[in-house]
């Protein structure tokens, strides 16, 4: 079992030994989205959603995600961020009534681990709070693909999708 970086001697989880690894700056950018109707998508533009600004709560979201990734995924070491950035934008095809809300998020830290994770929680959070603001508007909402973009840092090295 020596191998498999996540398992003692006795075949059992453990949380990966990073002390000795060395402080880099490291960063990871990942994105997600969520496709809704026009009605939602009018809601969110005019900002006349009943729960609020429906940006403004998935952006809290995310960084509240990010910054709480080691309490949800069990693996993760808790790590001091160094800063969160999420972005929203819209790609829309009105001729075949398509809404989608492409959503980016950025985490940065200073410390031994990287911080894909926090990265990927984040924009995973965004789109289930922008479901979550406007379910009462329709449940047809679809969470899209949710992918690492862009990583950098750490002994394993940079990463950018090219797909």
């Amino acid at each position: 079992m020596s191998e498999l970086t996540h398992f003692n001697e006795q075949g059992r989880a453990k949380m990966v030994d990073v002390s000795d690894k060395a402080v880099t700056t490291r960063t990871a950018i990942a994105t997600s989205s969520i496709i809704v109707n026009q009605d939602i998508h009018s809601q969110i533009t005019e900002g006349t959603n009943k729960k609020g600004d429906v940006f403004a709560v998935a952006q809290v979201a995310a960084i509240m995600a990010a910054k709480n990734t080691s309490s949800i995924i069990p693996m993760c070491h808790p790590i001091p961020l160094t800063g969160v950035d999420v972005h929203f934008e819209w790609n829309i095809d009105e001729t075949s009534n398509h809404y989608e809300v492409l959503i980016q998020a950025e985490v940065k830290t200073k410390g031994v681990t990287g911080v894909e994770m926090e990265a990927l929680t984040a924009a995973t959070a965004a789109a289930l709070t922008i479901y979550d603001m406007c379910k009462a508007a329709g449940k047809e909402m679809v969470i899209g693909q949710t992918m690492l973009q862009k990583k950098t840092g750490g002994k394993n090295g940079d990463f950018e999708r090219t797909t």
